[in-house]
């Protein structure tokens, strides 16, 4: 039976959103989400039969959105430099429910492991192909430096440019008093880190290896005490 056309859905996922950013999913009411949407429990249901299937549509809704946006803006760019300053500049950009919806992500993925699993599940069939792709591309052309395990390049490449964007927003948003850089700033550090690295240019000598632990001494045995010739009594 085909759902009937109306806004229900929409005020239902961002009712869940915003409980869920705040309660967590497995403490969010669906009751509570129910009324936030004005609408009833069973047409929550209707639409979702599980809590889990609402999470789910909730990441989706913006999620998906996201991806198509990126994936349009760097289809369009040659190299893996501009491909990277395409995507780190669209994250400087996350709208409020983007935003939301990133930190919510991380928050469950760390305390649900079946909604982690469907999120590893989706990421492998979003931003991982796409950002391992450019990645890859740019190995061949030169402009990414061999060597580096293939999960290790698309990883940092991926958090780099996510994760620091999250936490400058939330110290934004928690202490007024403490000087941290616009979006956009923070996007183009991101991007000479990536590139270039954090090594000043008087910094020309190989890293210093840790020294070895002293192999633990032998413990010693006390002198013996020479006896003199022992005296005999005549």
């Amino acid at each position: 039976m085909a759902r009937p056309k109306s806004d229900i859905d929409d005020r239902i996922l961002r009712a869940a959103r915003a409980r869920f950013l705040v309660e967590g999913v497995d403490g969010a009411s669906l009751r509570s989400i129910a009324d936030d949407a004005k609408t009833s429990v069973g047409m929550v249901y209707y639409y979702f039969p599980t809590k889990d299937a609402l999470f789910l549509a909730v990441v989706e809704q913006t999620y998906g959105a996201l991806l198509a946006d990126i994936g349009r803006q760097i289809g369009v760019l040659s190299t893996t430099e501009a491909r990277l300053r395409c995507v780190y500049h669209r994250l400087a950009r996350l709208s409020e429910d983007e935003h939301s919806t990133i930190r919510l992500i991380l928050r469950e993925v760390l305390v649900s492991s079946e909604r982690r699993a469907h999120i590893v599940e989706r990421s492998l069939r979003g931003h991982v192909p796409l950002m391992l792709a450019a990645l890859a591309d740019g190995v061949g052309r030169g402009e990414v430096a061999t060597g580096f395990h293939p999960m290790s390049l698309g990883i940092g490449t991926i958090m780099l440019g996510i994760v620091p964007q999250v936490m400058r927003r939330l110290v934004a948003e928690g202490n007024a008093e403490l000087p941290v850089p616009t979006a956009e700033q923070l996007a183009d550090d991101l991007l000479r880190v990536l590139f270039s690295g954090i090594r000043g240019p008087a910094s020309t000598s190989p890293p210093e290896t840790p020294l070895a632990e002293p192999a633990p001494a032998s413990p010693v045995s006390p002198p013996r005490r020479r006896r003199g010739p022992s005296s005999s009594r005549s």
